[in-house]
């Protein structure tokens, strides 16, 4: 992953990213909001030897250092602490206390800073002064083991405990900073790793990857689908719109010697958005004047009739038959002009009917008869009935849902059109993420649409039919 790549990784997973800074934040502020603010009183105790002999006054030195050290680990000994609680009467244990003590010996000096910690400044202050004073006896106590000597070291208070209200304790900027640090290392690594496990289809590579069949179009994801499902419910600028006059357009550049006049639109698995791509490509073909058809060969889940509010149940499955003639059978969208072939009743054996010769001859004498047949067909991998109506087209388009179809769905999906020797013309990627801006798919100018999600369409009665049977 080159810096490129990384950029748009950040771009495109940003959300997880905040979402985690802000979760770690959170908590942080959770944790330091309430905590009890802790108050720090300094004081400060320098050792000494009594030596009246200059001679003897470096090695005083240094046995005054040696003893520094010692003394402060001893400053948070529990020894002390009962002390100092003895005098103020303080209501806790020495353990709690001298775990508030600490000292600390200045650099290559005898000097020892006392630290004492506790909820309130002014309490901090008191038991500070008190245990710098009891320090110095205990270190007098130490150094004077039989009754009735004296000791050489001297302990002597050189900085009273002063008294800070500023709280030590939680430092709130540290403590945010640092969670905001983790939240964003945790963030991206999250996202890259999401990245590189990401076995969806996001970019053309992707697709160069599994085919050398060309990306046509890519169509960006609408909230409006469920309202406006088709291009005549949409202005002729929208987005949606100008990404199936796209498709379109593509269509005629496929193979200049011999132009498709049948194809079959599929999809890997369910979901993807294939019927309002096919609806939607076919309604884009006739509005240009040309001749077109649509068959909906999804026996198992028609949508098509029902989208374009026509009358499903006379159709493909009523013509083979015989219970109308296919001419009966065909009906007209009015507002655009598109001939449907609806699916007609649902058959138990939906693949045995897509494969009898009654059904290839009749899709031959359509092909023959229009300018173009867009056939919408079942997913690939459920079921065997795309592979089947491949082979009876010129060509086929696999529709993917972009973030969502996975590389192994589509390949897989190849591999059963390369079976049966069909030939995919192309892939659409649809649903196409607004966040996906990044991606090589999403060119236009403005943002509406997901051409691909199935509408929710109620039944559709005869006498609610917005076109007519063609005479």
């Amino acid at each position: 992953m080159d810096f490129k790549q990384f950029l748009v990784v950040l771009r495109r997973r940003w959300l997880s990213i905040v979402l985690l800074v802000t979760i770690t934040v959170g908590v942080a502020s959770a944790l330091t909001f309430t905590q009890t603010p802790q108050y720090a009183s300094q004081s400060r105790v320098f050792l000494t030897v009594d030596v009246r002999n200059t001679t003897d006054a470096y090695a005083a030195s240094l046995f005054a250092s040696n003893r520094a050290s010692s003394y402060a680990d001893l400053a948070g000994s529990t020894e002390l602490a009962q002390r100092v609680i003895d005098q103020l009467d303080l209501d806790m244990t020495a353990e709690q206390l001298a775990s508030r003590i600490s000292a600390e010996v200045t650099e290559s000096t005898s000097l020892i800073e006392l630290r004492v910690t506790a909820d309130d400044p002014q309490e901090a202050r008191t038991i500070a002064e008190v245990t710098t004073a009891q320090f110095t006896k205990y270190i007098a106590d130490l150094e004077t083991p039989r009754a009735g000597s004296e000791s050489q070291l001297i302990a002597q208070v050189t900085d009273e405990a002063s008294l800070n209200r500023s709280q030590v304790s939680p430092n709130v900027a540290l403590n945010l900073t640092v969670a905001v640090l983790i939240g964003l290392l945790v963030g991206i690594a999250l996202a890259v790793t999401r990245d590189l496990l990401d076995r969806t289809i996001r970019t053309a590579d992707h697709v160069a990857e599994l085919t050398d069949a060309p990306v046509l179009a890519s169509i960006g994801f609408d909230h409006d689908i469920r309202t406006a499902p088709l291009l005549t419910d949409l202005g002729g600028f929208a987005a949606r719109t100008e990404a199936f006059r796209l498709l379109r357009t593509n269509l005629q550049f496929i193979d200049l010697d011999h132009q498709p006049r049948s194809l079959v639109i599929t999809s890997a698995v369910p979901g993807e958005g294939k019927t309002m791509t096919s609806t939607n490509l076919a309604l884009a073909l006739a509005q240009t004047g040309r001749n077109t058809l649509i068959i909906d060969a999804d026996l198992r889940r028609p949508r098509v009739a029902s989208t374009l509010g026509l009358d499903p149940a006379i159709g493909l499955t009523t013509a083979l038959v015989g219970k109308t003639e296919i001419h009966d059978a065909i009906q007209v969208h009015e507002a655009s002009g598109l001939h449907v072939l609806a699916s007609g009743a649902k058959p138990p054996n939906p693949t045995e009917i897509l494969q009898s010769k009654i059904t290839q001859d009749l899709i031959r004498r359509l092909r023959s008869s229009y300018d173009m047949v867009i056939i919408d067909a079942p997913p690939l991998l459920p079921v065997a009935d795309a592979s089947v109506l491949a082979k009876l087209a010129d060509g086929v388009i696999i529709v993917v849902r972009h973030g969502r179809t996975t590389k192994d769905q589509v390949n897989e999906a190849i591999k059963r059109l390369n079976q049966v020797g069909a030939r995919l013309y192309g892939v659409v990627v649809n649903m196409v993420a607004k966040r996906a801006v990044g991606s090589y798919y999403y060119y236009y100018y403005e943002e509406t649409g997901p051409a691909g999600r199935q509408p929710i369409a109620g039944p559709t009665r005869a006498g609610d039919k917005t076109g007519r049977r063609q005479a």
